[in-house]
């Protein structure tokens, strides 16, 4: 038996403008304990002044990345401008230390992230904003024996230049209500000096049933200024997909997808149709070439009864695949089976029962059982 628990805090205390946001999470083995237990994670402490002047908003504090190009967290400061519809926006701010302790990095100028974006009103249908992203980690310093001009043995000292990420990016859509929506994004590795990304992505409803989607990108492979994988000689991938989606019952959606990968030397595609339905779904997804070859096959149903009270659910999937055309062809069957109980909002019991078998997992059996009980509280009337 293993068991665990998890604790989480969402708190937010303010008025007006003015708010104190805070997010954590305790977590602790109370059975068969793991390394670095417990841990108690900060996600975010911040402090969130909005619409200052009417104009600037900042946040000051442990906060996520509101860049597009970089995600995570970062202790530090953004702040945001806003004028006749243009945004301009920035942030500065110390890396994270790990397991999101409450700690500030010791090396701000060599440990950041930085980032500075505009973004421009609708003109014409066309919204378009620009983005520069960078990201240090300072490298440990280290001692290592070398030898000298005379071949002596000498002691050095041992510093990684920190520099990591740096990229300029731009993204262009263009809206036409809900008929027609086409977005194009465009990334550019400041250190490599060479195109990081493409993509370009089209919705279209033909007619209120049938609506269609494109998609299409080449990427590089995002690897560290000062890692030593950035030595090797690596390709870009492109990839294109094509779906639609029709609806020929209330309720009632067919959609179906088709998409090509393009590695340096190989290729690999993949294909998918689905319907959806009130009772449930069925699935059926097929992959060919470098990737693998893979059949796979699903259904699943879920019902609430009683208000929502009792919702029972089950599902089951078989997949066959192998990794080359030459390799033996496997399988795999799973089955779940499982039961929600919410007599009322903040209090829930899950129950489930999952079977797998493949060559791997013989006959395995699980059962899982999860209570959530929720408590909140609303602060305002306190002081």
């Amino acid at each position: 038996m293993y068991v665990r628990g998890y604790q989480a805090l969402n708190l937010s205390i303010g008025k007006e403008n003015l708010f104190l946001r805070t997010s954590l999470n305790f977590e602790n083995a109370y059975s068969n304990p793991l390394d670095q237990d417990s841990r108690l994670r900060f996600y975010s402490m911040y402090l969130d002044v909005r619409n200052l002047f009417q104009i600037a908003s900042f946040k000051l504090g442990r906060q996520p990345v509101t860049a597009k190009i970089g995600g995570g967290n970062f202790d530090g400061i953004s702040a945001k401008l806003k004028y006749f519809d243009f945004t301009l926006s920035g942030f500065y701010g110390g890396n994270v230390p790990a397991y999101q302790k409450l700690e500030l990095t010791s090396d701000f100028a060599s440990d950041n992230v930085y980032g500075i974006g505009l973004s421009t009103p609708e003109y014409f249908n066309l919204t378009f904003n620009i983005d520069y992203y960078a990201k240090n980690s300072a490298g440990k310093e280290y001692t290592a024996t070398r030898l000298d001009e005379n071949f002596n043995p000498i002691t050095l000292l041992i510093r990684k230049n920190s520099t990591n990420f740096s990229f300029m990016a731009g993204t262009l859509n263009y809206s036409l209500e809900e008929l027609l929506n086409i977005t194009t994004r465009y990334e550019y590795d400041l250190n490599f000096e060479k195109t990081s990304l493409f993509e370009a992505d089209l919705s279209y409803l033909v007619t209120k049933d049938l609506d269609v989607q494109a998609y299409y990108n080449i990427r590089e492979p995002r690897v560290r200024y000062n890692s030593i994988f950035s030595v090797f000689d690596y390709g870009n991938t492109s990839e294109v997909e094509i779906g639609a989606g029709y609806k020929f019952l209330p309720n009632y959606i067919v959609s179906s997808r088709f998409g090509m990968t393009e590695f340096k030397d190989e290729s690999s595609g993949r294909f998918s149709l689905g319907l959806s339905t009130p009772y449930g779904t069925v699935n059926y997804r097929n992959g060919f070439g470098y990737a693998g070859e893979l059949n796979s096959f699903s259904v699943g149903t879920s019902r609430s009864f009683f208000d929502g009270m009792i919702t029972p659910s089950v599902a089951l999937s078989y997949v066959t695949y192998k990794l080359s055309a030459d390799d033996k062809e496997q399988n795999l069957t799973s089955v779940l089976g499982g039961i929600n109980y919410r007599p009322f909002n903040k209090f829930s019991a899950d129950f489930q029962v999952q079977y797998l078998n493949n060559k791997i997992y013989s006959n395995d059996l699980r059962f899982l059982l999860k209570l959530n009980h929720w408590f909140n509280a609303d602060l305002k009337n306190v002081f």
